[in-house]
């Protein structure tokens, strides 16, 4: 297959180029339109090629004219988002479509792919249909992740079909379902906090849920870990070479135990949350109480469903007295929310029940390799940059094993 020349705009950390490499379609020379400074850096540390076009609104489409094979991007979807002000295609991020429109029509390349989100409403849907010149098709994520983010991709790559009023529509199939949960993705013993507070007097007291919720205190509770003899000295529980279970930090019932085995270095600390505030599925109606949410394992599979199928998040409860989406509490035995760029709390990744080998469980929202892993991204892919950005950046991406379906037609065409 001859390389292609790719201009990538709204290019973000660049998992088209991800997507081109894991679909074995080789590269000539990839251009990138992108303005984010942490996004530039995360694809430079990657792909050290890639040239740097940087804001959309200035570049000169008629420089590619004759240099160009393949054109793709995801326009900004805020003003078109049910999370967005919804100010639709006439919204100054979500109008920078227009400008992807004036690439093609400029440069008129053999290829063109634009993603965009699928709550949209039907007016954006039909106006950029009609000027992309095709319908387009609806891939979720969940078939080939851990994650349920459904998208919207216009395209002329691969075979396409027509509707009865004979307007030309994607006609890519649905990705084979891999049966991916989160469970699958999930990193082993890692912490709701990167840092543990500051060591007080009175720790040997313990702290509670109702401390850190209603009290609004720094609570220091631990998950299940082994720590250094040497970290905390001062505590008679500790001997002379052994290691303690500081879980007896979160209930007074639960008291430290040596263990014999030495340790590694000082690892990282969690929060503990005792309960989860159910949350009611349904009312039943007829004078009946609302059904809840009491356990977080998936429901069972039924001979009915297909290969299309996935399990959706599900929500057991929250952690506070509202239910916001940043103190949603959903399962690891479904799919993951849909990762978002923006929010507080949880509400950039979801929050999630983690069982522990003990009994117990953490609550905490997804790292930041769990989010790569949501996204089919490489482990570290976006290491380099503060965690802030790095959940900025994923949630902004693409599900690079989608985009790598899509471009696997590639091949069919060029030959």
């Amino acid at each position: 297959m001859k390389p292609l020349r790719v201009l990538s705009l709204f290019d973000g950390i660049s998992c088209g180029q991800v997507a081109l490499e894991r679909a074995g379609t080789p590269v000539e020379i990839y251009y990138a339109s992108e303005i984010d400074k942490y996004a530039i850096q995360i694809t430079q540390k990657n792909y050290p090629n890639t040239i740097q076009l940087g804001d959309i609104n200035n570049i000169d489409f008629t420089q590619f004219i004759g240099k160009v094979d393949l054109i793709m991007g995801g326009s900004p979807c805020q003003d078109l988002s049910i999370a967005g002000k919804r100010a639709g295609l006439a919204g100054e991020r979500s109008g920078l479509f227009y400008r992807f429109v004036e690439a093609i029509e400029v440069i008129k390349p053999k290829y063109f792919l634009l993603e965009n989100n699928y709550g949209m409403p039907q007016e954006a849907y039909e106006e950029m249909s009609r000027l992309m010149g095709c319908y387009p098709i609806m891939i979720n994520s969940a078939l080939v992740s851990a994650q349920t983010r459904k998208r919207f991709y216009w395209t002329n790559i691969g075979p396409q079909d027509y509707n009865l009023f004979g307007f030309p529509t994607v006609a890519i199939p649905q990705p084979e379902n891999k049966g991916i949960l989160l469970k699958d993705v999930l990193e082993s013993g890692e912490t709701y906090q990167d840092k543990s507070y500051m060591v007080g007097a009175n720790e040997h007291k313990g702290t509670t849920l109702k401390d850190n919720l209603e009290k609004h205190r720094r609570t220091l509770v631990y998950e299940p870990i082994k720590i250094p003899e040497n970290t905390l000295k001062g505590y008679a529980e500790i001997e002379q070479g052994e290691c303690m279970d500081l879980t007896h930090l979160n209930s007074k019932t639960r008291r430290g135990r040596a263990m014999k085995d030495k340790c590694n270095c000082l690892q990282t600390q969690s929060e503990f949350y005792q309960y989860i505030k159910p949350c009611a599925l349904r009312n039943r109606g007829n004078g009946k109480q609302p059904e809840f949410n009491n356990t977080d394992k998936a429901n069972a599979l039924t001979s009915v469903q297909t290969d299309s199928m996935v399990l959706e998040p599900k929500q057991l409860g929250h952690i506070s007295n509202t239910n916001a989406q940043a103190n949603r509490v959903y399962s690891v035995h479904n799919k993951s929310v849909t990762l978002k760029a923006n929010g507080g709390g949880g509400a950039k990744t979801g929050l999630y029940k983690i069982d522990l080998p003990d009994g117990e469980y953490l609550i905490r929202k997804l790292t930041p390799i769990e989010c790569e892993r949501l996204q089919t991204l490489p482990d570290n892919y976006t290491e380099g940059v503060s965690n802030t950005q790095r959940y900025k950046a994923i949630g902004n991406g693409w599900t690079v094993d989608v985009i790598a379906h899509i471009f696997s037609f590639l091949e069919e065409q060029c030959g």
